[in-house]
């Protein structure tokens, strides 16, 4: 037997017993003729103790280096008063050594194990395995085992059954790229991973698999996003004969119930609110609101229809909009922060950015004058000054941001400055945890570059039930029954009531200019299936990697919450995958690789 007990589980209950335990060095210390170890293993780290009278124990003690893997036998005992470590879980006891074996020796590791200094993320990816030591990697994957075991316990007692769906499909546009895989067997033909169950759990629903739910992997060939990966793992889960709200209160339900469980430190934010997706943009600029702070966007419109500030009353003249947020006590802010929130805006497409300080000298609002403004729209007049800081619930030392364009532009820009300027106060405290349900968003968007109309969320998304005309004469104008739940400015859950007869599922895909003939070539199984009582049904879908970095203390990104992610280049630097292949392998499958020179330039 190489272990009798874990490292990790050693207390005062244990003392004067003899035990086995085995890990990697994560320290030695020589002190005084007696060496010392921190033994670890995954349950934790304890201290071990080597005496110089077992002469050959020592001496194989003086060899240990860090990250080598040894056993040692000893009899646990109480540390000597004084030497205690109270921020160890087994800080009381010690190990006195009676044998040591060394299992495994160790290179030098390319960055500190047993510490969670910063180092590089490509040199951490590089050596995985060694990253995933680290003791927040390793809390990190534990967290993810808990997310995942706390979703399967909630829904078994909900009478949900898990099914596996095929990883190896046929390949229909629902948003992203595929990722494709040759057949062998067929030439010519390909599978595709999937992008999500969509379709197949419809069709649980119509088979009569009332309540599903999978852990699934997804895979999605989309352009390169610091928050994305090719690949990812949600919970998918679908239901039949529900209305939204059934939806929404059992998801509703189930994270509020995983966060008190399993992110207990975290302040969270109740009750939890509703909003539509047109308030959430009207008022915090974004269909995923971060509800931690108010920075609350006003519209200004009104205010500066007729100013002479031709800036604003131009684009409100052309059918635009003027709208603004204050940041509370940055008024004295510098030229060169300035310049920052100006390239912010720039970046997200605005054309400017116009800005208010506020002196704090002035004794209030109403006691401004122009020797307390700072704005380089000189030609607004002090009065629309005052009713804009009123609007917008400022006061004197606070400073104010206004866009001007077209909506679908102007909420978005302050939407990425409200951000920018919550963590410039502080005021994104990643303690608290503040979840916010969206509902009402439209069901199409049109695509300037396509020329055509695209399905918001997909195209199987059931639009408001006196809204079917729409698609023909306003599809614009069209609402889902779709809802996303969100948190701290992340989308942690998404998902809708699905359409569940052809034909209006023919209306749909005629609206979004697919052919007749296109759609029963990509549609035409799950089309049929409706043809054979599919019951009403909606579901929705969340991402486990980004719900661990929501509840984690330590997660920087999704890299974090994931054992073997790609960076964002979607490059594995372990393995180095994406790779060539075997020639012989092309073969097989009846590829040609065609090297395509570059144009001149």
């Amino acid at each position: 037997m190489l272990k009798s007990i874990d490292c990790g589980q050693l207390r005062a209950d244990h003392n004067e017993q003899e035990v086995t335990i085995a890990g990697w060095v994560n320290r030695r210390r020589d002190h005084g003729g007696l060496i010392f170890i921190d033994l670890r293993d995954s349950t934790g780290l304890v201290q071990v103790v080597f005496h110089p009278d077992s002469p050959d124990i020592f001496a194989t003690a003086e060899r240990f280096r860090s990250e080598w893997v040894v056993q040692v036998r000893g009899k646990v005992r109480m540390r000597p008063n004084g030497t205690e470590n109270p921020n160890l879980d087994t800080g009381a006891v010690e190990v006195v050594a009676t044998e040591a074996t060394v299992l495994n020796a160790s290179k030098t590791p390319p960055f500190d194990v047993n510490q969670d200094a910063p180092v590089d993320e490509l040199l951490r990816m590089r050596y995985r395995y060694l990253d995933l030591r680290r003791t927040h990697m390793r809390e990190n994957l534990r967290l993810r085992h808990r997310i995942v075991k706390f979703i399967r316990d909630y829904l078994d007692d909900l009478r949900f059954i898990e099914i596996e769906t095929p990883i190896l499909i046929k390949s229909t546009p629902e948003g992203a790229r595929d990722y494709l895989v040759p057949s062998r067997n067929h030439p010519g033909n390909f599978y595709a991973l999937p992008q999500s169950p969509q379709q197949l759990k419809q069709m649980l629903m119509v088979a009569g698999a009332d309540r599903y739910f999978q852990i699934a992997r997804c895979f999605r060939d989309e352009d390169l996003r610091a928050d994305r990966q090719p690949e990812f793992t949600q919970l998918d889960l679908e239901m039949a004969f529900v209305e939204p709200d059934d939806v929404i209160d059992m998801m509703v339900d189930l994270y509020i119930k995983m966060a008190q469980a399993l992110a207990p430190q975290k302040e969270l934010i109740l009750p939890v609110p509703r909003l539509t997706y047109a308030d959430a943009m009207s008022r915090f600029g974004s269909d995923k609101p971060d509800l931690r702070f108010g920075l609350e966007i006003s519209d200004l419109t009104d205010i500066v229809a007729g100013s002479e500030f031709q800036v604003f009353s131009n684009v409100v003249r052309d059918g635009g909009m003027v709208k603004g947020f204050n940041a509370p006590g940055y008024g004295d802010i510098t030229r060169r922060q300035i310049d920052e929130l100006v390239s912010v805006a720039r970046t997200y497409g605005a054309g400017g950015l116009v800005i208010i300080g506020l002196d704090a000298a002035a004794e209030s609002i109403d006691a401004l004058t122009t020797d307390h403004v700072r704005t380089p729209a000189k030609a607004l007049s002090i009065e629309e000054i005052k009713a804009i800081a009123t609007r917008v619930g400022a006061v004197p030392g606070d400073l104010i941001l206004i866009a001007a364009g077209a909506q679908p532009k102007v909420e978005p820009v302050l939407g990425q400055l409200r951000l920018n300027i919550a963590e410039r106060l502080g005021l994104n405290d990643r303690n608290k945890l503040a979840f916010c349900v969206v509902t009402d968003f439209p069901a199409l968007e049109w695509l300037e570059d396509s020329q055509r109309w695209h399905a918001m969320h997909h195209p199987f998304t059931a639009p408001q039930d006196d809204q079917w005309d729409l698609l023909e004469t306003d599809p614009g104008a069209v609402i889902a029954k779709a809802y996303d739940l969100a948190a701290n400015g992340s989308e942690l859950a998404g998902g809708s009531i699905r359409i569940h007869q052809r034909a209006q599922q023919e209306r749909v895909f005629a609206a979004l200019g697919y052919p007749q003939a296109e759609v029963d070539e990509l549609f035409g199984h799950l089309l049929e299936a409706f043809e054979y009582g599919a019951p009403p049904h909606g579901g929705f879908a969340g991402g486990i990697d980004r719900l661990v970095v929501t509840f984690s203390d330590t997660a920087e990104s999704i890299r974090d919450a994931i054992a073997f992610p790609k960076t964002q280049a979607g490059v594995d630097p372990l393995f180095g995958a994406p790779s060539p292949v075997a020639s012989a392998q092309l073969d097989d499958l009846h590829i040609a690789i065609v090297t395509v020179d570059e144009p001149e330039a």
